[in-house]
């Protein structure tokens, strides 16, 4: 069975990921090796796409969550820690002995 987003076919997680964040997992990543030069016009044209659309963190946040959602659900089954009082010390009367 084949997948297509938006015309494209995805054929790997990775695919389904950048086709839905609409740009490629290194640019926000980075590659193993990668110049200081190549680091710098990378980490240039990520600020340029925050720029251009501040939704885009929020669509990050949807994907991963509707990710987790999909292939890890216990991530969300958490239980509530039961609620600590504050621990109340006696205070000291400042008497000092004779």
């Amino acid at each position: 069975m084949r997948t297509y987003i938006g015309g494209h076919e995805a054929v790997s997680d990775t695919d389904f990921v950048e086709l839905a964040l609409g740009t490629p997992l290194d640019l926000w990543l980075g590659v193993e090796g990668e110049s200081e030069l190549e680091a710098a016009a990378r980490m240039d044209a990520a600020r340029d796409i925050l720029a251009d659309n501040p939704d885009f963190p929020d669509r990050v946040s949807r994907v991963a969550a509707e990710a987790i959602e999909a292939f890890a659900p216990e991530i969300f089954n958490v239980i509530p820690l039961p609620v600590r009082r504050p621990v109340r010390r006696r205070q000291s009367r400042g008497w000092v002995a004779a």
